[in-house]
């Protein structure tokens, strides 16, 4: 079995057009068996590279990067503020020396910067590695605590309590047949070194990155229905996933293509925003799983007999809806009120 490699997103300011196609030639050359590069939107990319030449130091300690092309605007940034890796091409404004600068023409300068970009976010690339062996192999997967092997090496654990860790150096080759075993309760044990995520933040993350189609196939076709909000922070969450929970506990049992018509959403963006919700566990096809606002349809639903999954059973350890107590009328104005359980 082959893990994908993950591609990271570079978001350019200030170059023209010309700078660009150079830069996004840069990029495809960059790839690694750890990670390919491509260009992105700027707010979606994972690093930014900035026009020195078009950047201006401002007053209050912020950076404006204008415009090189007609159809541009103009891009402010706090650099105290900026969560991700940065660069600028030479030349600079007078007095201002970044930590990372380059000349774009000098190919193997710039290629060396998406090499130490790409170090940097390594953490990420092990972590969006081994969700995609969790997408992989979550249909064999009960509910319990895992042990990835490689060659009788400890590659990853994956635990309800403990959350999910990996091997900071691991690539997607050492994920390519590699062993997952259960283990019982309590029974694994994560270094100490290896950062930790929760399986919802593991699974979110790669849900927004993957070019696959996680959506299982009768998704298309089922009902389907709320079963909780995401156990992420709700700055994580898009407007389009708090409208599709909004719509499904207003009206259990939707399915895709009243939900195409409902929010407006074209068919491959709807299907991308239900993965991202399904692989945390927040929505459902079987209504025996729905949330207790869901249950008042499940009578009138089909039951839709389900193998125990990752996705259903690991990201959930909540009461089913049948064993909470009642609660007040929902506020269904988006946002939804993610502390609702």
């Amino acid at each position: 079995m082959t893990i994908e490699v993950p591609v990271l997103r570079l978001g350019l300011a200030g170059f023209s057009e010309v700078e660009q196609k150079a830069a996004a030639e840069l990029a495809k050359l960059a790839g690694t068996p750890r990670a390919s590069w491509d260009i992105a939107p700027f707010a979606k990319a994972d690093a930014w590279w900035l026009e020195g030449r078009h950047t201006m130091l401002l007053p209050n300690k912020h950076l404006r990067v204008q415009p090189a092309v007609p159809s541009g605007r103009s891009v402010q940034i706090a650099l105290a503020d900026v969560d991700r890796p940065v660069a600028f091409s030479l030349p600079l404004p007078p007095g201002f020396k970044p930590a990372v600068s380059f000349l774009l023409e000098d190919r193997r300068a710039a290629l060396q910067v998406l090499h130490q970009f790409t170090g940097f976010m390594q953490t990420s690339l092990a972590q969006f590695c081994l969700a995609a062996s969790v997408a992989d192999n979550q249909p064999t997967l009960g509910a319990g605590s895992w042990e990835v092997l490689r060659q009788g090496d400890l590659l990853a654990v994956v635990d309800l309590k403990l959350g999910a860790a990996v091997d900071p150096s691991a690539t997607a080759a050492d994920f390519d047949g590699a062993s997952w075993c259960v283990r019982e309760h309590g029974a694994v044990m994560i270094p100490l070194n290896w950062p930790r995520a929760t399986v919802s933040q593991l699974m979110w993350q790669y849900a927004q990155r993957t070019q696959r189609d996680l959506l299982p196939p009768h998704y298309r076709t089922r009902p389907l229905f709320f079963r909780r909000p995401p156990r992420l922070a709700q700055r994580q969450l898009k407007d389009a996933h708090l409208l599709l929970m909004r719509e499904l506990v207003a009206q259990p049992g939707m399915r895709f293509e009243e939900l195409q018509h409902s929010t407006g959403l074209g068919d491959a963006s709807l299907a991308r925003y239900l993965s991202a919700l399904y692989v945390v566990g927040s929505i459902t096809s079987n209504p025996r799983r729905a949330s207790a606002a869901a249950h008042l349809a499940a009578a009138v639903r089909d039951s839709v007999p389900s193998k125990q999954s990752l996705f259903e059973s690991v990201m959930d350890t909540a009461p089913r809806g049948s064993d909470m107590a009642a609660r007040q009328a929902l506020d269904l104005t988006a946002p939804l009120p993610l502390t609702r359980e």
